[in-house]
């Protein structure tokens, strides 16, 4: 007896005696939404939760490597990475939930288990979600107060940003534990079962205040860019072909980092929205899985492409270089 995610659709009507598809509902009453089902499946399995699994894996593998490259060099220990550890922790602990989502779908049937693994994925993109802008309030200060940048205020900042981070997440996460869930009251499912209508309008909502207030510290980021850049072609009486080329690399820098969290997520976020439990699943599955590949991309854009953690990656697989070589920790304005 397989358990897994099917969608209710009070559209469909099956054929007496035949098995319903994961596509179909078991009953009438419960629409449109994300559900567990203990019903015999003409499908054994959900092409969709494949897909999501999948992605899991994916997202688990790449920030492990990471997690672990900032957990065993000692010189990767500046604010900088300390963030993006946080985000890599928090993109792995999504990864692992995707896969145990998919386990616990197909062999455990438990309403229990199932709350635990929602909240656990609640909590693990809300602590991405917020290391993303913890890391670009990061940027901005490196930008903005360079010259107290690497004092021992900024490393309480991120300290603070770090426990505001995990604190709020860990609390949305155990909010369907703890009771906001529409277990009983079917009416009052979201898109995501068991989720609440209310309790993902309350995430969207925060989502996009995060996308702004983002969207806010990246164009002041952009203005001091700009104005060094500036400021270096008036002392040189010119402007560099270098300078020139340094800080359109730096906005373009900007747009993909803003461009690739804007198309990953806005689309799953809009449709949290507006969307209703008896609309068919697949418009769900198909905004949610972009989403999750936010996370696969935030190692490849805030550790891979740096040039401290390509070193010990390097120190890791190849010995190409001396561990305790000299090398110039460079702040976040810099990657």
């Amino acid at each position: 007896m397989n358990e897994t995610l099917v969608v209710n659709d009070s559209s469909a009507t099956p054929v007496a005696g035949e098995a319903l598809t994961w596509m179909e509902a078991e009953s009438p009453e419960q629409n449109g939404s994300l559900e567990f089902s203990t019903s015999p499946l003409e499908f054994p399995v959900n092409p969709w939760d494949i897909m999501l699994c999948m992605s899991g894996t994916v997202i688990a593998c790449e920030n492990a490597i990471v997690v672990a490259i900032i957990f065993y060099t000692p010189t990767l220990r500046t604010p900088m990475f300390v963030l993006i550890g946080s985000l890599a922790t928090a993109d792995l602990l999504a990864g692992m939930g995707l896969i145990l989502n998919f386990v616990f779908q197909y062999v455990i049937s438990s309403e229990t288990i199932s709350l635990i693994t929602v909240g656990f994925l609640v909590a693990s993109f809300t602590a991405s979600i917020s290391s993303l802008l913890a890391i670009t309030v990061d940027r901005y200060l490196s930008l903005y107060n360079a010259l107290t940048y690497f004092s021992e205020k900024t490393l309480q900042y991120v300290h603070l940003m770090l426990l505001g981070t995990w604190g709020v997440s860990l609390f949305l996460g155990l909010l369907p534990v703890l009771g906001w869930n529409c277990l009983d009251e079917p009416a009052s499912c979201s898109i995501v079962r068991p989720l609440t209508r209310s309790n993902v309008t309350l995430l969207a909502t925060s989502f996009f205040a995060i996308f702004v207030l983002m969207l806010t510290l990246y164009f002041k980021i952009c203005k001091i860019v700009c104005h060094h850049a500036h400021q270096i072609a008036l002392q040189q009486h010119f402007f560099a072909t270098s300078h020139y080329v340094a800080t359109k690399k730096g906005v373009s820098t900007l747009a993909i980092i803003l461009g690739t969290f804007g198309a990953s997520w806005l689309p799953f976020a809009i449709y949290c929205l507006v969307g209703e439990q008896e609309y068919p699943p697949v418009y769900t599955y198909a905004t949610l899985l972009p989403a999750t590949y936010n996370s696969m991309i935030n190692p490849i854009i805030y550790a891979y492409r740096n040039a401290e953690i390509q070193r010990s990656i390097y120190m890791l697989l190849c010995g190409c270089f001396q561990a305790n070589g000299a090398y110039r920790s460079r702040s976040p304005s810099e990657v």
